[in-house]
Order: structure tokens, then C-alpha cells, then sequence
């Protein structure tokens, strides 16, 4: 078994950089659906939001494959670096952004956030520290997964100290098991996204999210695996799109973000076929680099962290209110995120302070580029 890691593993950049656009789209789309009533709420009179039907297609796995490619990245990582220089670094650019950023920064989307809410009418006799610390609270935003992967890093770190490298050994054995072996895992999938689910903020799934995460470490890191998957990717991708057109046909107009939707066996075995064919498709046909996907992989952290702030900006003060057509009103709000996201990178990542309490850039504007 090949346990080094020689070169970058370029379809692991892509699936990021391409992940986070899937985000910022599901965002400018969120932001008008009926279906979870947290942004300003349909702008059209149709009966039925069609155009809602992409949430469904994304949402049950989005998020999930960031865990398995963060979980592969750990590993990949940790084959070079000390666990000292990993809890520093990952410290550094999950931690501070999603702690000390939301006060420097994330507070200016809390007010949209909670405006948006119509939550100021209920705080008039607040003081105002006090408020401001609800701002802050009310700006994680989508910082929430770097949040977690912060203390699933840490976890795996203990987890290391205690098996000392031979649980990832043992683990490389699962390609034996081939496609079918890699299939079954849905059954602990299923099991992990039972626990550990927080009431009210929902996309806390530490069961689902954490479970991921160590799958991604422990089996997906392992070359002979992804060479299964790219083998099969073809008809993993074939089964994964049956899969969610089917769960978006029959739970369509239901909350796909709570219980007991986002853990039905439906849900998970769509977005665990959605994983497998994205893995398997990614390394067989874009594990590869130019100029383009290097520009868009160096700023899809930035383009994560801000997005959310234009699109709820746009949707709140212009989109709820316009006379504009909605495909208008959609396309701009997608044109605000994806622009204001790129421009409060580029404005923030060049101002020393703010470059590190909002983005955990330590001494130049360039991120860390290491996979990992």
C-alpha cells in the first residue's frame, strides 16, 4: 500500500472551490423560499417555487462532502506536519475567523440577520452592548462549519495520541471490500445522523458532520479507495442524481433542513451516492489545475466567509421590496453575493489586522495553500 501523498491532489481543490459556489447559489435562492422562513420569504405569487427544487438537490450533501474532503485534508496534512502545527494553523484559520471575527466583522451581518427577523422590535430596551453581543451571535452565519471542523480537529488529534496511526492502517484493508463495502457505510451514515443533532440551529449535525469528517481521514484518504470510486463513478453518478430526484419529488415543499426530513434513509443514501459519485468523478476527470480553478481555489475561503453578508443585504433592502422581474431579483442577488463576496476578500485579505481576526491570514494576504 502506497502511503505517501507525492503532489497536490488538484479534484480535492475543485470539489472545494465548487462546493462553495453550489453554496453561494443555494444562499441567493434560500433567501426567497417559503420552505425554511429565515430569509425575506417567497417574491413571486406562484403557487409552487419550482426553482426551489435545487435546495433539495444540494442540501443533503453539500456540506457533507466538505467534511470528507476536510477529513481527507487533515490527513494529507498531518503526514507532513507536526499535531503542534496542526492545531495551530487550523486554530488560526477556523478558529479566529469564527470566533474573534464575529466581533470585528460578523456583527454587521447579525444586524441584517436579525433585521431581516424584524428581531430589533423585540430588543428597544436593551442596552447597547448587550444587543451588540446579539449581533454578534446572530452573524455565524455560515461559519458554523469551520466552527465545527475546528473541534473535529482537535478530536482527531486525541484520537491519534491514542491509536498511534494504526486505525488508519487497519482502515486502508476496506478496499477490499470494493464498491459494495463503500456503498454499506451508509448504514453507520444513517446511524451518525441520528445523534448529536442541536435543537433549534439545526446545521449543528455533530453525529453526521463529525462521522464524515473521520470517514473522510481514515478511509477516503487511502489512494486504492478513491481509485474504487473512480472506477464506478459513472454509475454512482447515474444512481446519486435517480436518488435525489426522487427525494426532491416526494418530500419537495417539506422543511429539508429538520427532522424528520434531513434523517430519513431516503436523505441519507442520497447524499451518501451524491458523495461517493463526486469523489469518484472528480479524481477521474478534474484532478487537475490551470489558471482558472488556482483562482478560484485561492479565494473560495474568502468567498465562503463573506457571500452570505451582500446576498441577505441585497434580499432585505432591495429584493423583498422591488418591482423588478423575480429572475431579476434572483440573478442579482446571486450577482451581489458572488460580488461582494470576492470584494470584501480582496478589500479585507490586504488589511493587516482584519486579515487575521476575519480570515486567519497570519502574515500576508496570501492563505494557506498547503492541502489541508
Amino acid at each position: 500500500m502506497n502511503h505517501s501523498t507525492s503532489g497536490r491532489k488538484h479534484y480535492l481543490d475543485n470539489i472545494r472551490w465548487i462546493t462553495v459556489v453550489l453554496v453561494v447559489l443555494y444562499h441567493a435562492i434560500y433567501m426567497y423560499t417559503p420552505i425554511i422562513p429565515l430569509g425575506v420569504g417567497p417574491i413571486t405569487d406562484q403557487a409552487v417555487q419550482y426553482q426551489d427544487a435545487y435546495l433539495y438537490m444540494v442540501y443533503p450533501w453539500f456540506m457533507v462532502i466538505l467534511f470528507l474532503v476536510s477529513g481527507m485534508s487533515a490527513r494529507y496534512y498531518l503526514e507532513k506536519h507536526s499535531h503542534k502545527e496542526f492545531i495551530r494553523t487550523r486554530t488560526r484559520k477556523l478558529l479566529v475567523p469564527s470566533t474573534i471575527g464575529l466581533f470585528v466583522f460578523q456583527w454587521i451581518l447579525g444586524y441584517v440577520s436579525m433585521s431581516m427577523a424584524g428581531a430589533f422590535d423585540s430588543f428597544e430596551a436593551v442596552p447597547i452592548p448587550i444587543l451588540y453581543f446579539i449581533m454578534v451571535l446572530s452573524g455565524t452565519g455560515p461559519l458554523w462549519y469551520i466552527q465545527m471542523l475546528w473541534i473535529f480537529s482537535l478530536v482527531l488529534v486525541l484520537i491519534r495520541k491514542i491509536e498511534m496511526d494504526r486505525l488508519w492502517t487497519l482502515a486502508g484493508r476496506f478496499r477490499k471490500l470494493g464498491i459494495i463495502g463503500l456503498i454499506l457505510l451508509v448504514i453507520p451514515v444513517f446511524l451518525s445522523a441520528q445523534i448529536l443533532n442541536m435543537p433549534i440551529i439545526t446545521v449543528y449535525r455533530f453525529g453526521l458532520y463529525g462521522f464524515c469528517f473521520l470517514l473522510g481521514y481514515y478511509i477516503f484518504s487511502h489512494d486504492e479507495i478513491i481509485a474504487v470510486l473512480n472506477k464506478h463513478a459513472i454509475w454512482l453518478a447515474v444512481v446519486a442524481v435517480i436518488l435525489g430526484i426522487a427525494y426532491t419529488i416526494i418530500y419537495f415543499g417539506e422543511n429539508y433542513g429538520d427532522a424528520p426530513v434531513n434523517r430519513n434513509i431516503l436523505n441519507t443514501a442520497f447524499l451518501w451516492m451524491a458523495c461517493l459519485a463526486i469523489l469518484g468523478i472528480m479524481n477521474r476527470f478534474f484532478d487537475r489545475s490551470n489558471s482558472f480553478t488556482a483562482w478560484m481555489n485561492k479565494r473560495s475561503f474568502g468567498l465562503y466567509v463573506f457571500h452570505y453578508l451582500p446576498a441577505a443585504a441585497f434580499a432585505y433592502y432591495v429584493g423583498k421590496d422591488s418591482s423588478m422581474p423575480a429572475v431579476i431579483v434572483y440573478f442579482l442577488t446571486i450577482l451581489a453575493a458572488f460580488a461582494g463576496g470576492y470584494l470584501l476578500y480582496e478589500i479585507l485579505s490586504r488589511i493587516p489586522l482584519l486579515r487575521w481576526a476575519v480570515l486567519g491570514i497570519k502574515k500576508n494576504k496570501e492563505a494557506d495553500h498547503v492541502q489541508g
